[in-house]
C-alpha cells in the first residue's frame, strides 16, 4: 500500500469524522486575578465548528486520490 493510498484513507476518515462530529472543542485556562499567593483561574471551553462542505470535500478528494492511485 503506497503513501498516496494511506494519505487518501486518512483524509476520507477525517472527512467522515467531520460529518459525524461537526467540530471539536478545546479548553483554555487563564488567570483572572492574582492577589499575592491567591490566584483565580478561569477555564473557558471553546468550540470550533467544521462546515459540512469541508467534510464532503475531504471525502471526495480522498476518493479521487484513491481512484488515481489505483489506475497506476
Amino acid at each position: 500500500m503506497g503513501i498516496a493510498r494511506i494519505a487518501a484513507l486518512i483524509v476520507i476518515v477525517a472527512g467522515i469524522a467531520a460529518l459525524v462530529y461537526g467540530g471539536f472543542s478545546y479548553t483554555t485556562e487563564s488567570t483572572a486575578a492574582k492577589l499575592g499567593p491567591l490566584e483565580l483561574k478561569v477555564r473557558e471551553e471553546n468550540r470550533v465548528n467544521i462546515p459540512v462542505w469541508a467534510g464532503v470535500a475531504a471525502i471526495v478528494a480522498g476518493g479521487l486520490v484513491l481512484l488515481v492511485s489505483a489506475r497506476k
